[in-house]
């Protein structure tokens, strides 16, 4: 099982995970700040992945569909120490400071080299998870105060991002649809990230693709695992859940259903292929 240790206003927390292995897709309301203190993050999105280990410190924006896998590491488990930066926080931060926005922020994740202020701001936090009571509210808008500082002062364009308070607007829905077909949301979701109702994302699905979304979604997904594991040679599960299905067996049943063969069969058969090929 997952672990939220201390603060349960979740502002900030210690994530542990038990289990070897946690997955889920995710749209953060807020931006997080992220510092791992053991195991391994693998984040999949739309156009890129990263894989984060102990020590690495990023910073994932709000609204950025992605796919998040946990691992444990070396003995360790996975934990690392979060951050959720509210737009509460950071409105009431810049009317005390004066933000430099220069340009559009890039909708990415900000990976934030090693420097003595962020080391000694996360080293700070981690004796207060050891509070049998919850961390003060106070102390809390302290230390994001000061994360929020040492991030202007080490990143000289992160006010871009963070002094950006605007909601997602009408975009393009079939480019956003091709590109985040992956990532297992909610429809309502993607309704939102694309600027729109459910009953009018519904409908201006329909007149990009001529089908519903759920099966649309399905049969791309489908394709997409079709390829990683045709082409790239990689497991069926090792592919399912990047690909936006819960469990392997639903998995398995509905690529059998849509193909007329198992995923294992596409692999038996591919690696059959490869070999007489060789010879």
């Amino acid at each position: 099982m997952e672990h939220k240790i201390q603060n349960t206003s979740a502002e900030i927390i210690l994530s542990c995970i038990e289990q070897k292995f946690f997955k889920a897709d995710i749209t953060l309301e807020n931006h997080s700040l992220v510092r791992i203190v053991s195991g391994e993050m693998k984040v999949i999105q739309a156009d890129s992945t990263f894989i984060f280990r102990a020590g690495d410190t990023f910073l994932f924006p709000r609204n950025q569909p992605a796919t998040i896998i946990k691992y444990a590491k070396d003995g360790r488990p996975y934990k690392s120490l979060v951050m959720y930066i509210t737009a509460s926080r950071l409105k009431s931060f810049y009317l005390k400071n004066d933000a430099a926005i220069t340009e559009p922020h890039a909708h990415k994740i900000r990976i934030f080299e090693k420097h003595p202020l962020l080391e000694s701001f996360c080293a700070s936090l981690m004796p207060y998870f050891d509070l049998s009571e919850e961390l003060p509210d106070n102390l809390t808008r302290i230390k994001i105060e000061e994360v929020l500082t040492i991030l202007r002062s080490i990143d000289n364009g992160i006010d871009n991002l963070l002094a950006d308070f605007s909601e997602p607007g009408k975009i393009n829905l079939a480019d956003f649809m091709e590109g985040n077909f992956m990532f297992n949301m909610p429809m309502e979701k993607f309704g939102y990230l694309t600027g729109r109702s459910l009953t009018t994302f519904k409908r201006d699905f329909k007149k990009a693709f001529n089908t519903t979304p759920q099966r649309w979604l399905t049969q791309k997904r489908l394709e997409l695992a079709h390829y990683q594991i045709a082409e790239k040679n990689r497991q069926p599960v090792e592919v399912y859940y990047e690909v936006g299905f819960e469990n392997l067996s639903h998995f398995s049943y509905v690529f059998k259903k849509h193909f007329g063969y198992a995923p294992s069969e596409l692999l038996v058969n591919m690696s059959l292929s490869t070999k007489l090929k060789r010879t």
